[in-house]
């Protein structure tokens, strides 16, 4: 009713600025015979339409068949387009109560906005103050025909209940109940805009989307720390974790033994600590050494000015003060992959040291270090490959004026999680 009522009032104030769409979440056997419906309308009203099929994800079915809903939307939307919805205030006063027995906080009590900007959307709901009752009188009025759905009084399903079974318990008690969690609502809008004033210049100060300095963190209020790392944590995403996963993130990890090597998984990324500084990395990063192993050994014959894609990173190969002897251009070199175990005399630095010791020193991330890579001769260590450059080893292959590789890029990027390396090649 409510949506049918929006398209025919639509239809009268924008009536050629406005295109309608049918989800079919195909859940009842009545459904495509509800789109005739719409179809027909539309045809009437002279809007152009769209009827989309989705299919539902297994799982909650009130969240699959929203998610599959907005999908849709999305897909169909054109640039400056707007996204109407007939959401009316029963359905944000309903949506407060749940949200409510959930145990959300601010933001979630915020529920929808009538003017509603997201970064792939803007939604209007133009409802969202007038109750059921007067929605109900104007499609009386218009004559609208519309469509009762039978899942709208299927109380399996939690909406529905809170509509059917739990709403009039409450409104028998409480007559104004509606019109105060719609203004609750707006409250909590209010509120949760204030928050984030405060939360970007917290997230400013303690670091960037990929990182956060723990040390920085720990200087906020716990109530602070608590609502950076929920914000943090949702990222670009449309919805913030449980509390109970924020309360994991920070006892699992923030709080674990420097040396734990301890990570969190949700949502796409992996939230792992590094020293003093909590990262977020992408599974293609985190999980980088399986999905995209290093060759064990490969050659390379080096050219000056040529471009060489090792795992750490893309080297250009140039004159140094001090490098690798000219006759070792052009000659067959091998690349070996890391073992373990290594030494290394680092030009300019007194005696061998082990490799690794070289590697916690230069604070190489853990996931980053099986891109590490050896370039020998004969068994002579000539230099090491690493996301922090080239290493350039002390040997006989050492002179003034030679070459080494230079690193211009990183094969890594750590929200992206974008990885190019493997054989050498000429770019």
């Amino acid at each position: 009713m409510d949506s049918m009522l929006l398209l025919h009032l639509m239809a009268q104030i924008f009536p050629q600025k406005i295109r309608a769409i049918y989800i079919d979440h195909q859940l009842q056997d009545q459904s495509a015979e509800w789109a005739e419906v719409v179809a027909t309308q539309a045809a009437i009203l002279n809007i152009p339409y769209i009827i989309q099929k989705v299919q539902i994800a297994n799982g909650n079915l009130e969240a699959q068949a929203r998610q599959a809903r907005y999908q849709a939307y999305q897909q169909h939307l054109q640039e400056n387009e707007i996204l109407l919805l007939a959401h009316h205030q029963q359905d944000q006063a309903e949506t407060v109560i749940l949200r409510l027995l959930s145990g959300t906080g601010v933001d979630g009590l915020a529920a929808m906005q009538a003017i509603d900007y997201r970064k792939d959307m803007t939604i209007w709901r133009p409802f969202l103050d007038l109750t059921r009752e007067q929605i109900a009188l104007w499609a009386v009025q218009l004559e609208v025909k519309y469509i009762d759905d039978p899942m709208n009084y299927d109380t399996h399903y939690d909406r529905v209940w809170c509509r059917e079974a739990l709403w009039p318990f409450l409104t028998g008690r409480f007559p104004k109940m509606q019109q105060a969690l719609s203004r609750t609502s707006y409250l909590m809008q209010d509120a949760s805009e204030i928050l984030e004033e405060v939360l970007k210049d917290d997230w400013q100060y303690s670091g960037s989307a990929d990182y956060l300095d723990l040390t920085k963190l720990s200087e906020l209020s716990f109530a602070r720390q608590r609502q950076l790392l929920s914000a943090w944590m949702k990222g670009q995403g449309q919805y913030r974790p449980a509390f109970e996963m924020v309360e994991r993130l920070r006892t699992e990890v923030i709080e674990s033994k420097s040396d734990a090597q301890a990570a969190l998984h949700w949502n796409q990324f992996y939230y792992v600590r590094y020293q003093n500084i909590l990262y977020r990395l992408s599974r293609q990063v985190y999980l980088a050494e399986t999905l995209n192993p290093v060759d064990a050994e490969l050659e390379h014959s080096f050219k000056l000015e040529e471009k060489w894609q090792g795992a750490a990173g893309l080297f250009h190969v140039e004159y140094k003060k001090i490098g690798l002897s000219h006759s070792l251009l052009n000659k067959k070199l091998k690349i070996i992959r890391r073992q373990g175990g290594e030494k290394i005399h680092l030009y300019g630095r007194v005696g061998q040291w082990p490799l690794k010791k070289a590697i916690q020193e230069a604070h190489i991330l853990p996931w980053l270090r099986h891109t590490i890579q050896i370039l020998v001769l004969d068994n002579v260590m000539l230099g090491v490959f690493t996301p922090k450059g080239f290493w350039l080893a002390q040997s006989p292959y050492c002179e003034e004026g030679g070459w080494q590789p230079d690193l211009i890029s990183h094969s890594c990027n750590l929200v992206n999680g974008e990885y190019s390396y493997g054989d050498s090649s000429e770019l």
